[in-house]
This record gives structure tokens, C-alpha cells and sequence, in this order.
């Protein structure tokens, strides 16, 4: 996917690919019976609908000329039991086709939503999660009518063709090449539309995608919205976006509404003509005789209807590829964070941390980690201050394998953490983030998000050692209290101890926090310092906090800045020290004394 902003279009420049429709096929395999019986059936019922043009023609000829009713009456019976067997035929091909097309969008969104679960942070960092949300529900759901008839109703009408077709040539070949000669014509609009109407479609899809992210960031940011009084400024951009949707959506329909009106305009002309025709033939004394004609009236129609129904197939055809590249271009999107060939499971970590040389950079080119060296013994417990920028956060990022390196290596327990499974590593790791994101459901479903084992007992005490607790005990329903998306209800401070209640729960060999306690009183961090001394004991953990008296008694400090370690030591050694620590730290000083 191309990465872009919410106003910019996703580039997709690539050719119409049959390789695309093969995959898709694909996915078709594991309906492969649900399929044949279906076209079986179709079949079945096409060839018994090309025998209503045939009794009407033995009723034109033979019985009303020799007014046998009971004859009619007979022929009738058996045109009720076809139409019967027809619509028998119709409802076992709606359900099996129902069921095929939903499996289908099922896996191929699954695949979608795995894939999505593998992709490493860089993926999401530079796109519009909209833009990417949209391939998952949107492009996925608009496969469902090509998968659930489009492909079997495309086989069963070429069949039902050649069938009409071959009734025809047996009973009148003149008619039938009249019949034939709309066909090249149909072909001819057909191929001089086809790039407009793919590369209509394509913008479609970018408008549809532009429209979406921008939907999705205005609920996230609608708090910041009401406060800064933008709505009307977001109205206008929301317009905008939608406009350009409209128009780019009357642009495809244009050419995808000229295949139908120019099959049914061909069509009439055709039957125009076989009725001239056949009544003058039938007027100079030709063996057509008046059955015949309405016979191929009949056939007439019939044999436009799958034509129409292959027209409308080519349309959702088209339309589907330019969903279906873009579905396929994020499934194919490379994992560049994953296992390497021959990673194995991390053994039961001890604690001790190197970091040797380290070189990284996001985009390759601006380093923000410049050779970053430093080893953590087990159960100590390292703190990471800077200035904002500094590449604090990018160094317990890379701690979980959340980015590759550029260079160096880092160790845990003397492996280098490049060749164990991503997995078996960050399970023993617990992760505190400054962004406390609560799931929608229960409170004791965040807290047991990363252990699902964990019991009742266990939560209760991750809680209480976090201060959570005592906040829980509040709600309606206790640990069962429904929470919103994003935890809305919570305040900011309790969103972190749930948080940490679910760090913590999952009992990690290395605790990460990340800026952990900076929506939390000072009353609550008191009480919450004192819950986790017991716990970080024996546990190797890495602090990152802007607020330095909360990291005091940290057994070594780490002054981050232009990628580079500039300072190290403890808090009392960097105090002495008068250097970049000290100056920051009476920074806050002075500002709290002020």
C-alpha cells in the first residue's frame, strides 16, 4: 500500500492481472462440490427452460390448428411441472452459492485480518488506519455477489447459450445468423470502454478509501474536535471527500451502465428485424411457418438474457479487480520483522539485557540510534531519560522486536534475541505503554488480555499490587463492569492501572514502562511505588519517565540524545556529576519550586 494521507490517493498503477482471478479461484477449491452441483443443477434447468419456446411451437402448429384441447391441456401440465422443476433448480443454486460466496469472503477476509496481525509497527506507522480498515470489511464484502453467483451464473449462461444456440440452428440457421450478428457489435462497446471503466473504478476505490480514513480519524479525534470548535471546518473537509466520491462513483456507473442499455438496444434491433424478416418470408410462401417465428421470438430473449447476465458479470468482474488488488497487494505485503529459518523458542529468561552497537534508523537514512551500548544485570532495573525525540521509546521497541536493527545486536541472557521466535520472546515480557489502550468489554477482560489462564485470585492481586483495585471495587458490576471502546468511561490515571494490573498478570521476566505512571496522582504513584518494589525485585525492567522523581531510585540512568547515550549512572553519580541529567532534573525543579 502506498503511503499517503488521508486526502492523497493510494497509487496502483498495475495491469489488469489474471493472476489475481487465479487466487481467487483458489479459494473457490474447498467449494468445489457445493460448485458442481450447482452448475449441475443449472443445467439441468436451462435445458428443460428450452423446451417452453417448443411447446409453445407444438401448440401454434399442431394443436390449435386441430383444436385438440385435451392435448393442451396435457402440454400445459407438463409446462407447469418444468417451471416447477425450474424454480427447484433456483432455490438449490441461491443456497448453495449463498453458502460457497460467505465461506469465501470469510477466509479471504481472514487472511486479510492474520496477515494484519503479523505486519510489523512500520506498516501503520505512516497509513490512515481507515485506509486499512477498509480492505478488511468494504473491498472484502464487495467480492460477496461475484463469489456467491457472478462465477457459476458466468458458466451456466455460456452453457445455456451454446444450448439456445444449437435449438436454433436445428429449427431455422437464417434466423439464427440474424440473431448472431448483434454479438460482434456488443463486443465492440465492450472493448472500447474496458480501460476506462477499470481505471474508473480504481479511482472509485481511492475516493471510497479517502472517504473512510477520514470518517475514522474524526470519531477517534472527536473530543479534540468539540474542544477546538473545528466542526465546521471538518464538515467542509468530510464534503470535499464525499464529493469527490459522488463524482467518481457517477463516472463509473456511466461506463458500467453503457454495457446493459447497449445489449438491450442491440437485442431489440435484432428481434425487430427476425420479425421483418419472418413475416415476409412467411408472406411469400417460405416453409417458416408462424410457430416457428414466435418459437425464435422466444429464443430470442432467451438468448440475450445470459448475454445480458455475462455483460453484468465483465461489469463485477471489473469492479471486484480494483478491490481485489488492493486486497491482495496488503496480503502480500512482506512480514519484515519475523522469525528467522531456524529461530528457535526463547528459553526461560534470566534477566540480563545487552545492547552492542546498535544502529537504527526508520526510513534508512536518519539514524536514531547511533551505537547504543550498555548491559543491564538480571533484577536491576534501568531508567531512559531525554529529551523528547531522543529515540527513548525506540530503544524498548527494539527490546520486543518491534523493528529490525540496521546494525548491532541485542542480547538476553547472552542470545541474540534475532534468532529466537518473536513469540516465545515478547510472552516474557510484560509491556507498559503511555497510550493505555483499553478493548471493549469487561474490566477483567483487559486485565487478563495477555493471560487468559490467569484466575480469579491472580487477577485480584495484580490489581491490588497496582492500586486498581480499590477504583474496581467502585463500579456497578466490579471486575464484570462493561467498559467502552478505548475505556471512555475511565479516567486517564485508571486507564494505566488497568493497564498495569494487565502487564503484570502476565508475570514478565522484563517489565517495560514506557511513561507508565504519567496520568496517575501523586498519591496513587506513591501507593503504586510501593506495590511494585516487591514485584520488580529480581526482575529486569526499563523505565522511561519525564518525570524524574519517580526514577530516583533506578540502579542506573541512561541520558538519551541525538541517539546516543550521553550520560550513564545513578541518579546520585549523575547528581554529583552536574552534567545534561543534572540540569534536567533542576529544570523540573525549579519549574515545580516556581
Amino acid at each position: 500500500m502506498a503511503r499517503n494521507k488521508i486526502e492523497v490517493d493510494e497509487t496502483l498503477e498495475s495491469e489488469f492481472n489474471l493472476a489475481h482471478m487465479k487466487r481467487l479461484f483458489g479459494y473457490l477449491s474447498v467449494y468445489r462440490r457445493d460448485m458442481i452441483i450447482t452448475v449441475i443443477v443449472m443445467l439441468v434447468s436451462s435445458a428443460l427452460g428450452m423446451l417452453t419456446p417448443v411447446i409453445l411451437k407444438q401448440i401454434m402448429d399442431v394443436y390449435i390448428p386441430n383444436k385438440d384441447i385435451h392435448g393442451i391441456i396435457k402440454i400445459s401440465i407438463l409446462f407447469l411441472v418444468i417451471n416447477l422443476l425450474i424454480v427447484v433448480g433456483i432455490r438449490v443454486k441461491i443456497t448453495l452459492t449463498s453458502r460457497a460466496g460467505q465461506g469465501i469472503i470469510h477466509r479471504i477476509r481472514s487472511d486479510v485480518f492474520t496477515h494484519l496481525q503479523e505486519l510489523p509497527f512500520s506498516y501503520y506507522d505512516d497509513r490512515p488506519h481507515g485506509k486499512i480498515m477498509i480492505r478488511v470489511v468494504n473491498y472484502v464484502n464487495s467480492l460477496s455477489d461475484l463469489l456467491s453467483n457472478g462465477i457459476v451464473n458466468t458458466f451456466t449462461d455460456l452453457c445455456s447459450l451454446f444450448f439456445i444456440i444449437g435449438f436454433m440452428l436445428v429449427y431455422d440457421v437464417r434466423l439464427t445468423l440474424v440473431c448472431l450478428i448483434g454479438l460482434p457489435l456488443l463486443g465492440l462497446v465492450v472493448f472500447i470502454i474496458k480501460r476506462r471503466q477499470r481505471r474508473a473504478w480504481q479511482v472509485l476505490s481511492n475516493k471510497t478509501s479517502n472517504l473512510n480514513a477520514y470518517i475514522a480519524e474524526s470519531m477517534n479525534g472527536i473530543r479534540v474536535t468539540q474542544s477546538f470548535v473545528r466542526e465546521e471546518e471538518n464538515i467542509r473537509i468530510f464534503n470535499d471527500l464525499s464529493s469527490n466520491y459522488r463524482q467518481a462513483w457517477m463516472d463509473a456507473v456511466k461506463l458500467t451502465f453503457l454495457i446493459w442499455p447497449a445489449a438491450d438496444n442491440i437485442a431489440t434491433w435484432t428481434t425487430a428485424i427476425i420479425y421483418v424478416l419472418g413475416v415476409n418470408w412467411i408472406s411469400g410462401g417460405d416453409t417458416l411457418t408462424a410457430g416457428t417465428l414466435i418459437l425464435f421470438a422466444a429464443y430470442i430473449g432467451r438468448f440475450w438474457m445470459p448475454i445480458n447476465t455475462l455483460a453484468g458479470f465483465y461489469n463485477s468482474l471489473v469492479t471486484a479487480m480494483s478491490y481485489m488488488e488492493r486486497i491482495f497487494e496488503t496480503i502480500d505485503e512482506p512480514i519484515t520483522v519475523h522469525d528467522i529459518e531456524g529461530a528457535v523458542p526463547m528459553p526461560p529468561i534470566i534477566g540480563k539485557v545487552e545492547f552492542k552497537d546498535v544502529v537504527f534508523s526508520y526510513d534508512g537514512s536518519v539514524r536514531i540510534l547511533d551505537g547504543i551500548n550498555f548491559t543491564v544485570n538480571p533484577g536491576q532495573a534501568y531508567a531512559i531519560v531525554g529529551p523528547t525525540g531522543a529515540g527513548k521509546t525506540t530503544i524498548i521497541n527494539l527490546l520486543s522486536r518491534f523493528y529490525n536493527l540496521d546494525s548491532g545486536a541485542i542480547l538476553i541472557d547472552g542470545i541474540d534475541i534475532n534468532t529466537v521466535m518473536i513469540k516465545s520472546l515478547r510472552k516474557q515480557m510484560g509491556v507498559m505503554l503511555q497510550d493505555s489502550f483499553i478493548f471493549s468489554g469487561t474490566i477483567a477482560d483487559n486485565i487478563r488480555y495477555g493471560k487468559l489462564s490467569a484466575t480469579d485470585e491472580e487477577m485480584y492481586e495484580a490489581a491490588k499490587t497496582v492500586c486498581a483495585h480499590d477504583f474496581i471495587a467502585t463500579m456497578e458490576k466490579l471486575y464484570e463492569t462493561e467498559l467502552n471502546e478505548r475505556g471512555t468511561r475511565l479516567s486517564a490515571g485508571q486507564r494505566q492501572l488497568i493497564s498495569f494490573a494487565r502487564a503484570l498478570l502476565a508475570d514478565p521476566k522484563i517489565l517495560i514502562l514506557d511513561e507508565a505512571t504519567s496520568s496517575i496522582d501523586t498519591e496513587t504513584e506513591f501507593l503504586l511505588q510501593e506495590g511494585l518494589a516487591a514485584l520488580l525485585k529480581g526482575r529486569t525492567s526499563f523505565i522511561i519517565a519525564h518525570r524524574l522523581s519517580t526514577i530516583k531510585k533506578a540502579d542506573c540512568i541512561l541520558y538519551i540524545d541525538k541517539g546516543q547515550i550521553m550520560e550513564m549512572g545513578s541518579h546520585d553519580v549523575l547528581m554529583a556529576r552536574k552534567g545534561l541529567y543534572y540540569e534536567l532534573f533542576m529544570s523540573q525543579y525549579d519549574f515545580l519550586d516556581k
